[in-house]
């Protein structure tokens, strides 16, 4: 559904509100603390953030793509712990459901995603198994009309808060590949179900990750994906395309963020009798920070409108993503270099932004395999051009 612009221009402006003068102050309190409060989690429910990109019919509000980055610009301006704690009920811990699920799945998930009565997490990488997702060892061997789960899921976002995975096993044992992969939902408490210790990571404090275990979990045949085996990697690529839009929307918003700090400072900040903001060695990182994330809004923005427009746009996604996760990189970069030795202390946002932003690079898929996308589809659009 797409809403008018009188209506995404409201709730943008409302979340726009809410992250400045909510979010924004308490970043350091989260970062310190490990933990974002209660009454925000409540006041973040309240005001629907967990059901932006559910459907209407099942209690969310149903953003489209481009809508949805536009939610996304403003979320990503604050800590990426906020995001985290809604991104799953409104990317990958739902859409495999609103994509692929049956309607009975969607009935008995989805109003409770949508309201963040039910956090969604999507248990995919594992020890051995992170950018090769085709070579999972978690298995779901049939015992009548049950299957029976075992393995292990590692750094799995909200792990700690959910109470419904997505997890991904291997129904056919005999498979080497990711056609033997099926999609499963499994919900917190099902016996031999069991976490690991909440992850020490380098940034993003306040958002969870941690091992889940799945020590002979057993679940009812109703709870694969669509009701049909074999069809759980289809299903993650095709939620990995919208969350790596959602993620290079993301690294825009925190981009935009971090110019705003380096300039400030700039402007403030004085040295050989005048603010560094008119040295011109300043001026250039401050210039080419701002045409990179230019560019990567527009990469977005584009690609979500072809999206919305029903093209495939795998390529184009994996684009954005490398592009916008390395372009957050060199802006951090830079704004670190702008604060000078008070970039390095933990009293500025660049530091914390600094830590906090490497990972995008990382998960929804890494640089690396953005690369091998992009380059694969180049090669079979020219081979059948021939």
């Amino acid at each position: 559904m797409a809403l008018d612009p009188e209506t995404l221009d409201q709730l943008r402006d409302m979340i726009r509100r809410y992250v400045r003068e909510r979010l924004v102050p308490m970043e350091a309190q989260v970062a310190e603390e490990d933990a974002i409060p209660d009454e925000v989690v409540q006041e973040m429910r309240d005001l629907g953030l967990f059901g932006l990109t559910i459907p209407e019919e099942y209690g969310g509000i149903g953003l489209n793509m481009s809508e949805e980055v536009q939610i996304a610009f403003e979320l990503g301006y604050t800590s990426a712990a906020f995001r985290s704690l809604i991104g799953t009920n409104n990317g990958i811990g739902s859409q495999g459901i609103i994509i692929d699920g049956t309607e009975e799945q969607k009935q008995k998930y989805l109003p409770r995603l949508a309201t963040g009565e039910l956090i969604a997490s999507f248990a995919l990488t594992e020890p051995e198994a992170g950018s090769d997702a085709g070579s999972l060892k978690t298995t779901a061997r049939k015992d009548g009309d049950y299957y029976v789960i075992r393995g292990t899921k590692r750094f799995i976002t909200n792990g700690p808060r959910a109470g419904l995975f997505t997890v991904f096993a291997r129904t056919d044992l005999s498979s080497t590949n990711a056609a033997g992969v099926s999609a499963f939902l499994v919900e917190a408490g099902t016996p031999g179900l069991s976490l690991g210790a909440i992850d020490k990571k380098m940034g993003q404090k306040g958002s969870y990750t941690c091992d889940v275990i799945f020590d002979d979990v057993r679940v009812h045949k109703d709870q694969i994906i669509g009701g049909v085996e074999g069809q759980g990697f289809k299903t993650a690529m095709k939620i990995l395309d919208r969350g790596r839009l959602h993620i290079s929307a993301i690294c825009v918003g925190s981009a935009e963020r971090i110019i705003h700090e380096a300039l400030t400072y700039a402007i403030d900040r004085k040295q050989f009798g005048k603010p560094i903001a008119e040295q011109q060695l300043v001026q250039a990182m401050l210039a080419d920070s701002q045409a990179e994330a230019y560019a990567a809004r527009c990469m977005v923005e584009e690609t979500a409108r072809r999206r919305d427009a029903g093209q495939n746009v795998s390529q184009e996604a994996a684009c954005a993503k490398m592009f916008a996760s390395e372009m957050v990189g060199r802006v951090a970069d830079r704004g670190v270099q702008i604060h000078g030795g008070a970039g390095y202390m933990q009293e500025y946002a660049v530091e914390r932004f600094y830590r906090d932003v490497r990972l995008f690079r990382i998960y929804e898929g890494t640089t690396q395999i953005q690369q091998l996308v992009i380059a694969r589809n180049m090669i079979k659009q020219a081979k059948a051009g021939m």
